[in-house]
């Protein structure tokens, strides 16, 4: 009994009127520790689980603007083509020298438009001898011949010709841009002519050759002494001298159709890779994710490797995100260089590939005792590194998303202090090649239209008029008075059947995409050139190769009609979305 009540007692005395307070903050201690512990376990698992809307979790407003750019409209609202450093640029900041008229080029005692006389040639039975391609007139002849027929672009360098591929036929090489080009880049093309000459001495330009048909005109490539390809530095001999420069800044121009070296940089020697500084970023949750996605990150990457002056060791392996891939799953093992000007980047800024890097640190750094600084938080600024003297800086993201995005390493103070520099990744020269090519085909003078169809137009709810708006008879009505009648219409579509199209060609002449499919079989040069990067394997030329070169092509129209610009009052990200930009 005496336990019993001991035990009562002790408990009434817990309730005692002096108590009460005590109790009330234990009680709400625990209530908060409870709700504490409750609120990391979902925190834990929503950020172990949940994948936020691609591309980034909480944009910038650097970011935003990127991606919302009224230039690309269209197209961007299905997070499909990247823009890059040269999209930045419009036609109205590059500086050109004026462009060579047909009234430059001296044609002495001209007998027609494209007629030189050959003044001290005796030509009675030599009709069918060599044509001369160094001759001075055969130059201006050819110029003249080229101005005359290609009358939508502006010509401003001319190649020396060089005989072509027989007695009657000289290659010659040419710089030039549209005349009504809206992108800062330069393009070349190099073409064969067939020369004759008459009993009176006269030479004329019979035909000119296709898109490249020139190719003894094209700059070569040469051996190094490693064996390894390399593009001479040289320009193409006889070429005016023409600005390659933007307004206000040491920054080259794209030159789509030049021969591309994006052979991999290597260190020569052991003490030049000791003297080095380098950074790297190492795992992540990056990889897979889409086009603009990565490119965000990869350029803070660049951007602080600059601002720390330093080598960036970057991974050429892309793994493309299953929106592009005709697998429709991820893919791993894309090349860098299938997607982006690689030549430009390691001409431009400081970068090693990292399996060649790693190399070398393995056989050098012990000799040298090489330090490495690793940084395992993104929150650890640039500013903060920049004191570092250890050769390599190591930055370590972990398997917790969005926090081990690498652009998380730009965001908050560091955006206004490290500068992503996008003048440093151009699109590939081989797909922007293909675009030239398809474009020259169409001699440069052509009407483009986007039509976007597939998923979007069979989802009424999201769309309700797509469908419909984007059929053929609606087409002809919208068309009616934004394309003349007769008019080459390239039409970039994701509608897979283009014979749905039939009824727009009654009044004009309409281009797809596939119709060019030589550009990229095993027979053209970019099948080849892809297979050499990729240890001699063939490449497929993939969706996003495909979108690329579909919307680029779409860019280069004279006139550009845009599906939700111009073809539907449907909002591109579904009903109820729409902006005053849309």
């Amino acid at each position: 009994m005496m336990g019993r009540s001991s035990n009562l007692l002790s408990r009434s005395g817990s309730f005692r009127p002096e108590n009460l307070g005590q109790n009330a903050m234990a009680m709400i201690g625990n209530l908060c520790f409870t709700i504490f512990v409750v609120g990391v376990l979902i925190f834990t698992i929503i950020a172990a689980t949940y994948e936020p809307e691609d591309p980034l979790f909480h944009p910038s407003t650097k970011m935003t603007n990127f991606l919302t750019s009224k230039s690309n409209a269209t197209f961007k609202a299905d997070d499909t083509v990247v823009r890059t450093g040269e999209d930045f640029l419009g036609p109205n900041q590059t500086v050109f020298s004026t462009f060579i008229n047909l009234t430059d080029v001296d044609v002495p005692m001209a007998i027609g438009t494209e007629s030189v006389t050959e003044d001290n040639l005796d030509c009675r039975g030599k009709t069918d001898d060599p044509i001369d391609c160094t001759d001075p007139d055969v130059f201006h002849l050819l110029m003249r011949a080229a101005i005359e027929k290609f009358k939508d672009i502006h010509f401003f360098r001319f190649g020396k010709p060089v005989r072509g591929s027989n007695d009657s036929s000289c290659h010659m090489a040419w710089r030039f841009r549209p005349k009504e080009g809206k992108t800062a880049s330069l393009y070349k093309d190099y073409r064969s002519f067939v020369v004759s000459r008459s009993e009176n001495c006269t030479l004329d330009v019979v035909s000119i050759g296709d898109y490249h048909s020139g190719g003894n005109a094209r700059k070569r490539k040469r051996k190094n002494k490693g064996g390894s390809d390399r593009t001479t530095a040289k320009l193409d001999e006889g070429f005016e001298k023409a600005p390659q420069k933007i307004e206000g800044q040491d920054i080259a121009l794209p030159v789509v159709g030049e021969a591309v070296n994006d052979s991999l940089p290597v260190v020569e020697s052991e003490s030049s890779f000791g003297s080095g500084k380098y950074l790297i970023y190492s795992g992540g949750g990056d990889r897979c994710k889409s086009m603009n996605h990565y490119l965000w990150s990869f350029m803070c990457a660049l951007g602080e490797a600059q601002y720390l002056n330093r080598t960036l060791i970057m991974d050429l392996t892309i793994c493309l995100n299953k929106i592009y891939t005709s697998s429709g799953v991820d893919e791993e093992g894309k090349d860098f260089r299938f997607y982006f000007d690689f030549e430009h980047l390691k001409d431009s800024a400081s970068v090693l590939d990292q399996v060649q890097f790693w190399s070398d640190w393995n056989k050098w750094h012990k000799n040298d005792r090489l330090g490495l600084h690793l940084v395992e938080d993104f929150r650890i600024t640039p500013m903060k590194l920049s004191e570092v003297k250890d050769t390599l800086i190591m930055r370590k993201f972990g398997s917790v998303e969005p926090d081990n995005y690498w652009y998380r390493v730009c965001e908050g103070e560091t955006e206004s202090i490290v500068q992503r520099p996008w003048h440093l990744v151009w699109k590939s020269r081989r797909l922007m090649d293909i675009v030239s090519a398809v474009a020259s085909r169409l001699n440069w003078d052509y009407d483009s239209v986007h039509v976007v169809r597939g998923e979007k137009a069979r989802n009424r709810e999201m769309w309700p008029h797509l469908a419909e708006d984007t059929s053929p008879e609606s087409l002809l009505s919208t068309l009616q008075d934004k394309i003349d009648d007769g008019r080459n219409l390239y039409i970039a579509t994701d509608e897979p059947d283009t014979s749905f199209f039939d009824p727009l060609k009654d009044k004009y002449s309409t281009h797809f995409l596939d119709e060019y499919k030589d550009l990229w079989d095993e027979n053209s040069e970019w099948y080849a050139e892809t297979a050499k990067l990729n240890n001699g394997n063939p490449v497929e030329f993939d969706g996003y190769m495909r979108v690329s070169v579909d919307t680029e092509v779409f860019f280069r129209g004279k006139k550009q009609i845009e599906t939700f610009n111009d073809l539907t009052k449907d909002c591109k990200d579904g009903i109820n979305t729409c902006t005053s930009s849309s």
